[in-house]
Formats: C-alpha cells, structure tokens, sequence
C-alpha cells in the first residue's frame, strides 16, 4: 500500500509538472512576435478568413421531420466533394441516420429566416422551418430534404465524419431559373450573404470586379 501511494504521489506530480509545461509552451506559442507596421491580434482574437459562405445544411430527422441549420465554416475540396467543419449538433445525428444532405446558400432576401436556423436547435423546435413558412421537397437523390426558398441546393451523400469535418459528394446541384443567365448560376442575381467574423453580421457579396484568368495577362 505504502509504495503505490508513493507512486500515486508520483504520477500527480509528474502529471503536474507536465501540465505545468503544456501551459508554459502554449503560452508561448500564444505570444507571437509583432508584425511592424501592422495590427497584430495574436491567435486569440478572432480568426478572420474571409469571405465565409453562409451554408444551409437541411436533413431529415429520425423522425422525417425537416431540419437545417447555419455553418460558415465551409469549402470545396474538389471537383464533386465540399468540406464542413461541424461540432455535435442535431445535424450530426441525423447524418448518421440517412448518410445524405443537402447544402443551400443563405441570400439577401433570407437573411432573418437563415439567421434563425443558426440560433435555434431542432432539438428544441422541430418543426422551425415550418415556422418561418419555408416548404421542402424531397430530394430525389439523396435521403435529405430540398428547401424550396433557396434557389440553389446540392444534393450530397456523407462521404465522411472524421474529427469534426463532414466531406460530402455532391451527386446534383439544381437551381430555380431566376438566378440564371444563359444557364449558368449568375450570382448577381443568387445574391448570397457571406459571415463576417470580424464585425459580426452578414455581408452582401460584392460587384464584378475583374475576369478570372484574365485580368493577370497584362503581367505576362
């Protein structure tokens, strides 16, 4: 008894020590030199990368109820698969129900019903998308629901769940007619909101500002 309190005593204070040592580096780490001539923020401000779409992750629950909530951490990976970065939400449990959802894009005229699926849970309102009078279809090719009042939607299966990123492939992307021109997605007219994190709101996305792979040439 007495030699494994010892060593019980032991391991609290090598378990402290260490402790002592992990605080020690990361308050090392935290203190990066300053950048002259700049602001500098350090890594505990908040993190700002910009611009941040405003995602719609819409599934049905166990329950076949619609359920959708607000991420901006997102991206695409490829060609076919996008990128969320994700916690535990009602969202994740039913991603492992059906392996499917689908992805939509907040917009200007979306912004207080887009916001309200970020603040409430379906946990706790099941029915909210009826209650801001938004419908759904169902998507006919994945198991997760289409919001009709988004006008651009992909329809994706899980692909996987590891660590907090969901990678989803995207099997369809389907959009209404009015934000197209010559059949092309015509953001002008999608008008989607971005997240600013430095300033806490939401952002229209900006004019036209130059052709992609064109105006660099004069470079060449």
């Amino acid at each position: 008894m007495a030699v494994m309190l010892l060593f019980l005593a032991a391991c609290t204070t090598n378990n402290s020590q260490n402790n002592q040592n992990v605080n020690e580096n990361m308050e090392k780490e935290e203190t990066p030199q300053a950048v002259e001539g700049r602001m500098n923020f350090g890594s505990r401000h908040a993190l700002v990368t910009t611009p941040q779409p405003c995602v719609m992750i819409a599934t049905w629950d166990k329950h076949h109820y619609p359920d959708v909530m607000m991420a901006a951490w997102a991206g695409q990976l490829d060609y076919t698969k996008i990128v969320i970065s994700l916690s535990k939400h009602k969202t994740t449990d039913n991603l492992a129900e059906t392996g499917a959802f689908t992805v939509s894009f907040a917009d200007e005229h979306t912004v207080a019903e887009s916001d309200y699926f970020g603040l409430v849970s379906g946990n706790d309102v099941p029915n909210k998308v009826a209650k801001v009078g938004f419908t759904i279809t169902p998507s006919p090719n994945v198991d997760a629901p289409i919001i009709n009042e988004y006008p651009l939607t992909l329809e994706c299966r899980v692909v996987s769940f590891e660590d907090g990123m969901l990678i989803g492939e995207v099997v369809n992307q389907s959009a209404d007619e009015s934000i197209l021109t010559d059949g092309k997605v015509d953001l002008t007219k999608l008008k989607p909101i971005v997240f600013d994190a430095a300033a806490v709101c939401y952002r229209a996305l900006g004019n036209n500002v130059g052709q992609a792979w064109g105006e660099g040439k004069k470079f060449q």
